[in-house]
This record gives structure tokens, sequence and C-alpha cells, in this order.
């Protein structure tokens, strides 16, 4: 599956996420051990889901390496998305 991915390093978990889309699409904010098994295709646990309005806006739950990925779920076709963290 195709994804933008975005790396957004170590956090402290009191920052806030914001994504901006072009367009619906699915968003998943996931520490470093669920970005992995997503990448591979396999279960993960992630914050987000199928985001129909921006910005959108996620809370960081707990210190880690966290990342981004936004996807359209298989379906074709291009996005664009800006990733910020507010801290």
């Amino acid at each position: 599956m195709e994804f933008i991915h975005n790396d957004l390093g170590h956090l402290n978990g009191n920052e806030v996420v914001v994504i901006t889309l072009d367009k619906a699409a699915n968003v998943r904010l996931m520490d470093s051990s669920n970005f992995n098994s997503y990448r591979r295709g396999g279960q993960h646990r992630f914050i987000g889901g199928h985001i129909t309005q921006t910005p959108y806006r996620v809370a960081v739950p707990h210190p880690g390496h966290w990342h981004v990925a936004v996807d359209l779920g298989g379906y074709s076709g291009n996005i664009r998305a800006g990733v910020r963290v507010l801290g």
C-alpha cells in the first residue's frame, strides 16, 4: 500500500499533531513498533481513522518516537498532507 510517512521523532507526550489534508484520507498516529507493523501490513494500533475534515488535531498520548501515516485505504489517487507538531 502506498502512504505518506512523516517521522516525527521523539516527542514528550504533551504535543499536539496537526494534519491538513486536501481530501478525505486515513490518518494514523503510531509509535515506532506499530508503524513498523503497519508498514509490513500487519496488525497495529493507532490514533486517528478516516478523516474527512481538516485540520485534524491529535494529542500525543505519551513520550516516545512517533510517526504519522496518511493513505487512501487502497484506493487509487493522490493526496497532499501537511503535518506539524505544536508543542
